[in-house]
């Protein structure tokens, strides 16, 4: 999947004080979790138990949310601020966790369930490599 996140990174005439091919990876799989989270709360919304999905909607809801606040942040450099990012990154690397747990409950019966659970664990992984290059 061709993305222009890595092409605007590199137009950003400043200096970045970040690994650009981190936060590019970052902002690309924050975008894939933010609308993995999406899909799967509107196909939980669909299932005949909906209501055994209430919190799985919810979270599902919560990590997308989360996860589209952080890719825009992080796409903004002009003025940086570390630990905001660094809190965003927290933040969002515990509510894949919490949104991927709760898909991998119900991953057996929905395949939605699944894929999201996937790319929610992946976000998470992201978060926390671009956390760990973070001064």
């Amino acid at each position: 999947m061709s993305t222009t996140t890595m092409p605007m990174l590199e137009t950003y005439p400043k200096s970045i004080n970040l690994d650009r091919a981190k936060l590019a990876a970052a902002i690309d799989t924050l975008n894939a979790c933010a609308q993995a989270c999406t899909a799967c709360a509107d196909a939980c919304l669909s299932e005949d138990m909906v209501a055994e999905l209430a919190k799985c909607v919810r979270t599902n809801l919560d990590c997308a949310d989360i996860c589209t606040t952080t890719s825009r942040v992080l796409s903004r450099h002009t003025g940086y601020d570390a630990n905001l990012s660094r809190s965003l990154l927290e933040a969002c690397a515990t509510a894949c966790r919490s949104c991927a747990d709760e898909c991998a409950r119900h991953a057996d019966m929905h395949e939605h369930c699944r894929v999201c659970a996937d790319a929610c664990r992946a976000c998470e992984r992201a978060c926390r490599d671009l956390l760990a290059t973070m001064s």
